[in-house]
């Protein structure tokens, strides 16, 4: 086998998983296509993290992950894995964009992907206008008006970022209340700047070579109008990132790999850990707890094995 143990996915859930199994001493290898980071290297600032009172970047704190894994001697590489396969003799078979390696264990923490709205102009805009990431591209919309979708603590942190930049950020939620905290929630009424759209949803993205506006419903009234805006947030759930492995796996009705406590799944060997799994809570803190955990229990498991 070309490694001990190789972890799929460079969030906190893995990052946390490398450290662990290379500080045991195993040979390890994370690989994510961005070489490590996750949904945290998307987010100005995280405040819930324990240790930090005054708030840590997200990519600040993903890049001290990274070397804190490379420190232990885990390799990084920078591919996307495509299918993962229990071979005969118990190993498994990681098979990536640049050709595949050899593990006799994985944890696989592949996270996921943002969920798009499934309206009409959505797709054409991807990109013009409509982006998922308000880090990423808060900045290109300076003096500009937004709206952002979505009623849980990603879109009122980011709604309070954009206003950064914006001139006005127009929040649609189409429930009547946020799911997020009330922290969270504390912080949008507190702004000026933003503008609740609540039981709203997007009926349709119109524009021209970039976005140029949206149709919005009041789910009250029925009331049915166009808003300018220049550019479109996301944040109306996701999906998880089974694929490599759903033929290895359980899932819920959502997609979410159903796994144990020790953060086993139904195949021996391998480990799942972070958003891809079934939880009630996705968070740094959860997301770390569970690749501390499963690189605990794949360790174990190559013990078991004679493998050291």
């Amino acid at each position: 086998m070309d490694y001990d143990i190789i972890v799929v996915g460079g969030g906190p859930a893995g990052m946390t998983a490398a450290i662990y199994a290379g500080r045991g001493g195993w040979n390890t290898l994370l690989i994510d296509p961005m070489g490590g980071g996750g949904q945290p290297s998307t987010t100005d600032t995280i405040y819930n993290y324990p240790g930090f009172p005054e708030g840590i970047g997200g990519t600040e704190i993903m890049d001290l992950m990274a070397r804190q894994a490379k420190a232990f001697g885990v390799k990084i590489a920078f591919d996307e894995v495509a299918r993962i396969d229990k071979e005969q003799e118990g190993g498994f078979r990681v098979t990536t964009g640049e050709g595949g390696h050899t593990a006799k264990a994985v944890v696989y923490a592949a996270g996921t992907h943002p969920r798009k709205l499934g309206v009409p102009g959505e797709e054409k805009y991807l990109a013009k206008g409509i982006s998922f990431c308000a880090t990423c591209d808060g900045a290109l919309f300076r003096d500009k008006v937004v709206a952002v979708v979505g009623g849980g603590d990603s879109a009122l942190t980011e709604a309070v970022f954009l206003t950064k930049y914006a001139k006005e950020v127009l929040l649609i939620h189409r429930r009547d209340e946020y799911r997020a905290g009330m922290a969270n929630v504390k912080l949008v009424r507190e702004n000026p700047k933003i503008k609740e759209l609540l039981s709203t949803v997007v009926e349709s993205v119109r524009g021209e070579e970039f976005l140029t506006g949206i149709t919005v419903r009041d789910l009250r009234s029925g009331e049915v109008r166009d808003l300018e805006v220049q550019g479109l947030f996301l944040y109306v759930g996701w999906t998880p990132n089974v694929e490599p492995v759903k033929h290895l796996v359980d899932t819920d009705d959502h997609g979410y790999v159903l796994a144990a406590e020790d953060m086993s799944t139904k195949t021996p060997g391998l480990f799942v850990a972070g958003d891809v799994r079934r939880k009630p809570l996705r968070q740094i803190t959860t997301a770390v707890g569970d690749g501390a955990t499963a690189a605990w229990s794949a360790e174990n498991y190559l013990l078991l094995r004679g493998a050291k």
